[in-house]
């Protein structure tokens, strides 16, 4: 048996709830300095979650690229070259969904070896396509560098920038400042104030809220190793509790990005600029422990330096829950789901199987035990499909938070029209996939056949 994920507590009750109240409660968009205020759940029927990055390349720091994903894992490009400024560079851009509808970048506007005395905004009512607004010149003396401004909505709306400033007393010397929107157009900002108790020497400074606490991580420039502080105050003062390789995600790693997803826990994104690897960790301990970091498919040595915007859309997957279905392969199309001696396998079923045989590739669909907007299925003996050591199997339900994260998944789009992904929901970016005809539960690795082996088409249930 492999060693089990810490699973999100068990809020079956409240989200059963929530699932009766109507889509317009649910819907909202997560804004980085949000994201621990609103409860995460798993989007509703006929909806979708939505990441959006908008990265550099590794390769180009004149351009940057459009990316979406609906579970934080797998991002696809959505479209290439979306935006280049009328003069400089853009590094590190940071994106945000305003009050306005609108996205906003910030961005650092010059390459790393060039003195920057400005940030960067562009605008798009689309996240595809994008309109330069201006220049902004940061007001701190002797300025060297302004890099890597990082959005932060604060609980009462206020939208502001924390950027990393040096001066040419020591040009690589960084402190962390804040500055302030002072009209909603986002065209004009307060003086900047240095985050107090962070100081000099940090740099790539993201802070999410979760209560009444604000939490910084940020990188120390000597170590090269992320940081995490906390405090009462936006401004602080902030205490560092956690150095050197206090989250085992190893040195020479900078630009760290939080989101929520879906199953309640938090994720990090970081870019491994020491061996060109992209890379992203969970936690559900409110950041006091982290998964192993995995690199991200698809993009990882593509992109650099991004934060995401997450929010909750139309045109998700549509399952009607208790009601009974059975689910083709859609690249084996003649293939079914089939319980098989407690196993989930995807045999061949077809109208002369026998009964007993198609009563087994039925199965009911019901609300998720861990989340009632995912879901769960049931076999014709009333035992829930789970996966157990990665292999997907069926088995009463013991009525623990761990058996209800391990049987529940989260419907994500498929490659067909009609057709589903089922991502476990307590190893996100992990999929129901059939190889060798049966089903585990594996990681995204970015590919289309991965996509193709992970979807399957609701149909008309077999008995």
């Amino acid at each position: 048996m492999t060693t089990r994920r810490p699973t999100a507590p068990s809020r079956r009750s409240l989200l059963r709830a929530m699932a009766a109240l109507p889509v317009s409660t649910l819907v909202l968009a997560e804004a980085p300095g949000l994201l621990g205020t609103a409860l995460a759940a798993a989007p509703p029927g006929g909806s979708a979650t939505r990441y959006t990055i908008v990265p550099f390349l590794d390769s180009d720091d004149g351009t940057v690229n459009v990316y979406q994903s609906d579970d934080a894992t797998d991002f696809r490009l959505a479209r290439s070259a979306a935006y280049t400024p009328p003069a400089n560079r853009i590094r590190d851009a940071s994106i945000l969904k305003h009050t306005d509808g609108s996205y906003y970048l910030t961005y650092t506007t010059h390459t790393w070896q060039d003195p920057s005395a400005t940030i960067g905004f562009a605008r798009s009512t689309d996240r595809l396509t994008w309109s330069f607004l201006y220049d902004h010149p940061v007001p701190v003396a002797g300025l060297s560098r302004a890099w890597a401004p990082e959005w932060f909505v604060d609980g009462d709306g206020s939208v502001n920038i924390i950027v990393s400033c040096s001066t040419t007393d020591d040009e690589w010397m960084f402190t962390p400042y804040l500055l302030k929107a002072t009209d909603p157009g986002l065209t004009a900002w307060t003086a900047p104030v240095a985050l107090s108790g962070i100081g000099e020497n940090h740099i790539d400074t993201f802070v999410v809220k979760t209560g009444s606490t604000y939490h910084a991580f940020t990188k120390n420039e000597t170590t090269k190793y992320i940081e995490y502080a906390t405090a009462t105050r936006l401004a602080g003062p902030y205490t560092i509790s956690r150095t050197g390789d206090w989250a085992g995600w190893g040195s020479y790693r900078e630009g760290p990005a939080l989101v929520r997803l879906d199953n309640g826990g938090w994720r990090v994104f970081f870019d491994g600029y020491g061996d060109g690897t992209y890379y992203y960790s969970d936690s559900y301990d409110t950041f006091t422990t982290w998964s192993a970091p995995k690199a991200l498919p698809g993009v990882s040595g593509t992109a650099r330096h991004f934060t995401v915007v997450k929010e909750t859309v139309a045109g998700g997957v549509s399952l009607p829950r208790n009601v009974t279905r059975s689910f083709r392969s859609v690249n084996y199309p003649t293939r079914h789901w089939q319980a098989q001696s407690s196993l989930l396998n995807l045999p061949v079923v077809t109208a002369s199987s026998t009964a007993a045989e198609k009563r087994a590739a039925t199965f009911t669909v019901v609300p998720g035990l861990a989340d009632a907007n995912g879901c769960s299925f049931r076999d014709a003996a009333g035992n829930h499909l789970r996966h157990y050591s990665f292999r997907a199997r069926f088995d009463p339900d013991d009525g623990t938070s761990t058996f209800a994260g391990d049987a529940t998944f989260i419907a994500r789009t498929g490659t067909t029209s009609g057709s589903a992904r089922f991502e476990s929901y307590n190893y996100p970016g992990h999929y129901l996939r059939h190889y060798g005809y049966q089903l585990r539960v594996e990681r995204s690795d970015g590919t289309d056949l991965f996509r193709q082996d992970s979807s399957f088409l609701p149909v008309t249930a077999w008995a």
